[in-house]
């Protein structure tokens, strides 16, 4: 019997956009034969929908739901090829039926959301559209203490860029306020002592080397590098960003002045971190005239 490894696994459902477990047994029916799964699956899942799932799903929305309350919320990434399927009736219907079985399955990661059923009104939705459509991610804020603090979001009027955050005093506005920051300036981390290990020592390998080309002396050069590890580090750190509303503010003086604290926060944007095929359209269409 084949080895089926979760790489094999992951494979063939960014090549499908089926679900894992119906990848897994394919690829254990065709004893780990990548081409046969696919064919199998194409089969069994429907040849439209299969051949749609070969293209990059880079467009879409995302969307955010707060609990009345407000100690709870959730933000969905749901992806389609097109900007204009994404603003298709039926893509907006399945991407917030997508929120709402988030929301109320509040432990789920994708899969398990898929497993509950929206697989069956995906596979659905990209026979009617003609587009592969995915739903990429999920990310849940919560205060199990219902007076712990506030869970708040800000979504750009395009739905291409979603941030949810959880803060500890202040109010609604005051929260709203600083998730339209992080999702305007895009900061890394919320405090300059949470950036990454691994972040510090690649820029300090980048700013070592542009440092040492200007030929100057040891000591200066180390006072550069660690001048410029302060101003990343400012710059990628939330607290230390001047608010956008109010560029004489840094975002940590308007949090201080009302007694309040950024916990955590999760940002957002539409296809980040997938790398889109770059298509001329003029080759496109000779290929097809000589294929024809």
């Amino acid at each position: 019997m084949a080895n089926i490894t979760a790489g094999m696994v992951k494979e063939l459902r960014e090549r499908t956009g089926l679900g894992m477990m119906d990848c897994k047994r394919a690829l254990t029916e065709a004893e780990g034969d990548m081409d046969k799964a696919i064919d199998d699956l194409r089969k069994a899942s429907g040849i439209k929908a299969a051949k749609k799932a070969s293209r990059v799903a880079a467009e879409g929305v995302v969307l955010t739901k707060i609990a009345e309350d407000g100690n709870y919320g959730v933000v969905i990434e749901v992806n389609s090829e097109t900007d204009f399927a994404a603003r298709d009736d039926n893509f907006l219907d399945f991407s917030q039926h997508a929120l709402e079985l988030a929301y109320s399955n509040s432990e789920a990661d994708v899969a398990a959301l898929l497993g509950a059923g929206l697989e069956d009104a995906r596979s659905a939705l990209v026979q009617k559209i003609g587009e592969n459509c995915n739903v990429r991610r999920v990310e849940r804020l919560k205060f199990t203490d219902e007076n712990a603090g506030i869970v708040e979001s800000y979504v750009h009027s395009n739905n291409r860029i979603a941030v949810l955050i959880s803060v500890t005093g202040g109010d609604e506005a005051l929260a709203r306020d600083v998730a339209m920051h992080i999702a305007a300036v895009n900061p890394l981390v919320v405090r300059a002592e949470d950036v990454p290990e691994e972040e510090i020592a690649k820029e300090t390998e980048i700013y070592s080397a542009q440092a040492r080309e200007s030929g100057k002396p040891e000591e200066i050069i180390e006072k550069m590098i660690s001048g410029r590890l302060r101003k990343f580090v400012a710059e990628v750190s939330l607290l230390e960003q001047p608010f956008v509303k109010d560029p004489d503010v840094t975002v940590g003086k308007l949090l201080k002045d009302a007694d309040a604290s950024v916990v955590q926060f999760v940002r957002f944007e539409v296809g980040e971190g997938i790398e889109k095929e770059e298509i001329d359209f003029a080759d496109e269409v000779a290929a097809q005239v000589k294929g024809s």
